[in-house]
This record gives C-alpha cells, sequence and structure tokens, in this order.
C-alpha cells in the first residue's frame, strides 16, 4: 500500500473523470480545464469512420433510451465525396458540454474538432456546463446567438434543459446528443440521434470483474448515481444482473445513492462501517471511484475490490500499480466524439440516421491497461502510467 501511495502522489496534476455520460471533476490532483488528453487528429485522406481497429464483432448490449436497438457506430462513415459536399455548404457547428476539462470530454471534443476539420465545418462555440442545468441553458442561448447549423451535446439535466433544446430545434438546429437526451423530444423531427458508448456492457464487465476478483465469493456494495440518467441506469443494472446471475454466491449486501461524485467517499465510509465484513464496491464512474478508494483507506480496509466505469487518469493508475481498483468497462470517448460529427454529417446531406448508435466499450484489467488507454484516446497513457504498468 505504502509503495501505492507513493505513486499516487507522484501524479502531476492528474486527471480524474469520464462520466458516463455524466462525469464531473476530481477535487484531488487536478486544476479546473486540466487534461492529460492531448488533441489528435484524424486522417487527411479517405473515408471519414471511427478507429477501424475497434473489433467488429463485438456485440453491443445497451439499448436506447426509449428502448432503441443500438446501431455499432462502425456502420457509419463519410466518403471523400460526402465531405467535399459538406465543405460546400459552409456550416457551423457548436459543442455544448455537460462539463469540461476532464479526460472525457476532452476526447470527445478532440474528436469532433478532428471530424468537423474534415468536413469544413466552423466551430463556432465550445462551452462548459459546469454540471449546472441554469449555466448549459444559458450556453445553449449565448450558441443560438451564433446561428449554429450543428449543436452537439450532453444535457446536464434531461428535464430542466429540454425547453432550451427544443429552442434550438424549432430554429432549425440539428442536435446531435451524447449519451443522454431530453425529455419530450423526438428523433428525427427534433434531433438527429443520441451517441453513446456500450454503457451495459461496461457495466458487464465491472462485474465479471469483480466476480473473477473474488473468486466468485464474498459480499459486495453498490454506489449508483441517484440521477435519472439512462445510461448510468443500464451500467448499474448490467452491474448487478451479471453478479446475481453468474457468480450466485456473491451476495450484493449494500447501495447507497449519490448526486454528485463528491458524495461517493461519504456513501463508501457508511457501507464499510455497517459491514465490516464488504469485499468489493461498484462505484458508477471512475470518480466516485476514487471517493471508494478514499474511504477504504480510511478504513484500513487495503483489500476491498473496486470496479467501475470510464478509463480516467487515476483509475488506471491505481489498476497499472495494483491497487485497490481491479479493473472496469472503459468507453472511447474519442471515437464517441468522431462518430457525433459523423452523423452530424449524415444530417446535413439528408441521410437517414438510426435514433441511438454505439460504440462499443473495452473491459479494461492490469493486463491491458496501456493498450485499453491508447483505444480509448488514440494516444499512449501518460509516463506515470506506464512506469506503474512495468
Amino acid at each position: 500500500m505504502k509503495k501505492l501511495l507513493s505513486k499516487l502522489m507522484i501524479v502531476p496534476l492528474a486527471i480524474s473523470v469520464a462520466l458516463a455520460g455524466c462525469g464531473q471533476q476530481s477535487s484531488t490532483d487536478k486544476k479546473d480545464g486540466e487534461s492529460n488528453i492531448k488533441e489528435v487528429s484524424v486522417s487527411k485522406t479517405g473515408p471519414l469512420t471511427i478507429n477501424p481497429d475497434i473489433p467488429s464483432d463485438k456485440e453491443i448490449i445497451s439499448k436506447g433510451p426509449h428502448g432503441e436497438t443500438a446501431v455499432n457506430a462502425k456502420e457509419f462513415q463519410l466518403s471523400e465525396a460526402d465531405l467535399e459536399k459538406i465543405k460546400e455548404g459552409k456550416y457551423k457547428a457548436a459543442i455544448a458540454m455537460h462539463y469540461a476539462g476532464n479526460d472525457f470530454s476532452t476526447a470527445i471534443i478532440n474528436g469532433l474538432k478532428a471530424s468537423f476539420e474534415r468536413m469544413g465545418i466552423e466551430v463556432v462555440a465550445v462551452t462548459d456546463g459546469q454540471f449546472k442545468p441554469e449555466k448549459q441553458i444559458s450556453d445553449i442561448e449565448t450558441i443560438l446567438a451564433k446561428k449554429p447549423d450543428v449543436i452537439v451535446s450532453l444535457p446536464v439535466d434531461p428535464v430542466s434543459t429540454a425547453e432550451a433544446f427544443k429552442k434550438a430545434a424549432a430554429a432549425g438546429v440539428k442536435l446531435v446528443f451524447m449519451d443522454s437526451m431530453p425529455v419530450g423530444l423526438q428523433a428525427g423531427k427534433d434531433y438527429v440521434s443520441v451517441v453513446a458508448s456500450d454503457n451495459y456492457g461496461n457495466g458487464t464487465a465491472a462485474g465479471e470483474i469483480m466476480g473473477k476478483e473474488l473468486g466468485g465469493k464474498g459480499k459486495v456494495g453498490v454506489i449508483f448515481h441517484d440521477v435519472d440518467f439512462f445510461v448510468n441506469n443500464q451500467r448499474r443494472e448490467a452491474f448487478e444482473k451479471t453478479i446475481k446471475e453468474k457468480y450466485p454466491d456473491i451476495e450484493i449486501v449494500a447501495s447507497g445513492g449519490i448526486t454528485t461524485p463528491n458524495d461517493a467517499e461519504k456513501v463508501a465510509s457508511g457501507m464499510l462501517a455497517r459491514h465490516k465484513d464488504l469485499d468489493g464496491i461498484f462505484a458508477i464512474w471512475d470518480v466516485p471511484a476514487e471517493g471508494v478508494l478514499s474511504a477504504a483507506r480510511t478504513a484500513g480496509n487495503e483489500d476491498l475490490v473496486i470496479t467501475t466505469v470510464d478509463l480516467g487518469t487515476n483509475v488506471a493508475l491505481e489498476i497499472a500499480s495494483g491497487g485497490n481498483v481491479k479493473g472496469l468497462g472503459a468507453q472511447l470517448p474519442y471515437e464517441q466524439g468522431i462518430a457525433q460529427g459523423i452523423l452530424a454529417g449524415y444530417s446535413l446531406l439528408g441521410k437517414e440516421v438510426p435514433p441511438f448508435v454505439a460504440v462499443p466499450g473495452l473491459s479494461v484489467t492490469k493486463d491491458n491497461v496501456l493498450d485499453a488507454w491508447k483505444m480509448a484516446y488514440r494516444q499512449e497513457a501518460p509516463e506515470v502510467i506506464q512506469k506503474a504498468a512495468e
């Protein structure tokens, strides 16, 4: 444990967050607006696609917000002729994030910018909703004044932001959503599509890693997102179903909800106090997992197994170091950004788009954490993670 703590202490302003759609910045290690994710570009020639190296035979398990069957993002591409036609339109786009400055958001923004660059689309605004509905609503108003043709966004709250997005749709703006969508909007009429990761698959991966690490026996807790985000609901459902069906000798003895990631340490501390024999905790995304880790250290539970979803810097370092976080299901946020850009291009060309598109996820453990990082972000892992994995 001392070795692991020393490794964590040398992380230079390490990043955390990626939500599943709902990441928020960790309060430790990192200044606002910073990320380890550097900007990368896509090929300047040939069709625009997501990474062709993503395994094509990986089944997407997730369903859309209304139960729609997911269509794999690998099925969509823009040809060079498509790209040239889009360039002729001299279109403008804006990106309205739920929260910015973290690994997840930075990678998605990079993917979007790279795809829009190939299409000759000018990005007129990138906003940070700071996880506050009122801030995002104000952002949408500011964006609409710039008269964009496309807005790509992850709504902070599907209810309170709905009117702002309805106003954008009524103005003729093509809306592409990440992970979630506002209530009351219809696919094909008010918005183009929702693009997400295979969050059900990622929750399944976290459950399988937990089951294997515990040898199929033990007691675990679940920390879930107590807000109605369908992608996070899918993660929890998939984890719990995997444990109950594949590992019947593992008992889920505690569940606790959080509304912000900062709540996770307190919730986990309560679980550990009530259940002294707890063997593991699943946290709904990586930043709450960091709170679980802090609670475990305070409680002196050095053997607690933690699994989660989303490959942020701090949990990647934990996995590489052989710490309490043993593995997770990872999104591919850069590829999600590329896919969102491609679907925006489809809409500008008048091409048909399905209501729900998903990018495959990855199961990540110590054995493949460096390869997974490269697949998720199209760049090598930070040096501190590479050294920890040696």
